[in-house]
């Protein structure tokens, strides 16, 4: 997400992070969506009773469309955010000093669906193709993938048509686009849900792409990382979250379950969230929450390959630490 931070509105909105209530075991973590099993690792790990075993007050706020992780932590609104590194990135580029502490989510669940029967079956058939992407930070991944295999973005018989798209299938169900985003792990059940069946569909992963950059990161102030007080207390977040992670992995069920506790809007379906954790357990699966620098890299390099306008203009330097996770996972 490209955020534009002033440079007195940056230093107020830092000015009131410093922790200044001083409460050692305090957490308050900032979800980039809903409460869903997107973020089961949290909710079980808070269910389960492993903060308390850590001696943790962990307090949850779920996100939205109107919500940007990045602000609310800039503002004081959160001890740490989750975030996609695109936004992440962005959002450090332009001022505020984001660094990622651990990373959950090892793999992409980002992915184009597309209608089969438009004759799409390779990269090069998106051509004269009109795509919904989402935007906010995630078009990147897409504009450099494009701008890599050398297909224009503005249209016409060579080029790929680009729609913006909101946060749901409809342009694909309406064939308003041939293809659309979709996550592995939510709108691609969704358009299943709407009585596709996958026979219809052909689908692109960015990982398979080699394009795919980092999700669900957990983020912290860099200043408040010079804190010995808060590392401790990230070091602890960070073994308890993943202790989390596992069991959710593990207890696909009772994690669906546990989110549709937790999710006060009851707008979910237990078995829609089973689903989801069951897709999600592939993206965690194995992690310790450590950061794999070279897909670290690789994320860094897709971003500056972004097309005429990329979402960084230069690789960013201390925009990670392992000092948490090495003390987290020993």
């Amino acid at each position: 997400m490209k955020t534009t931070f002033t440079t007195a509105a940056l230093a107020a909105l830092l000015g009131t992070t410093a922790l200044a209530d001083g409460h050692a075991n305090d957490v308050t973590l900032q979800l980039q969506w809903v409460t869903q099993a997107q973020f089961a690792g949290y909710y079980v790990a808070l269910d389960q009773g492993f903060y308390d075993a850590e001696g943790l007050n962990v307090t949850i706020l779920p996100g939205g469309p109107d919500i940007a992780p990045p602000q609310v932590l800039a503002g004081g609104g959160a001890d740490i955010m989750l975030n996609w590194m695109p936004s992440a990135l962005a959002a450090r580029e332009k001022g505020l000093p984001v660094v990622n502490i651990a990373q959950p989510f090892t793999s992409s669940g980002l992915m184009l669906t597309c209608w089969k029967d438009t004759g799409i079956e390779s990269v090069e058939d998106f051509r004269g193709k009109t795509i919904g992407v989402w935007f906010f930070g995630n078009e990147y991944p897409f504009l450099s993938w494009m701008s890599q295999v050398g297909i224009g973005t503005e249209g016409g018989e060579d080029g790929v048509t680009v729609l913006k798209q909101g946060f749901n299938v409809d342009p694909l169900l309406n064939r308003e686009a041939d293809c659309i985003s979709t996550m592995t792990y939510n709108e691609y059940g969704q358009v299943l849900d709407a009585g596709v069946n996958p026979d219809e569909l052909v689908t692109f992963k960015y990982e398979d792409q080699g394009v795919a950059t980092l999700e669900d990161g957990i983020y912290a102030l860099e200043e408040n990382l010079d804190d010995p007080v808060f590392v401790d207390k990230m070091v602890r977040f960070v073994r308890a979250s993943m202790a989390g992670w596992r069991y959710a992995e593990e207890n696909v069920e009772e994690a669906a379950a546990i989110i549709i506790e937790y999710d006060e809007t009851g707008a979910q379906s237990e078995a829609a969230q089973a689903r989801m954790m069951g897709e999600i357990a592939k993206l965690t699966e194995g992690s310790t929450g450590a950061l794999d620098v070279q897909a670290y890299e690789r994320t860094v390099a897709t971003l500056l390959a972004g097309g005429s306008d990329p979402v960084i203009s230069m690789a960013p330097e201390g925009a990670y630490t392992t000092a948490i996770t090495d003390q987290a996972v020993e």
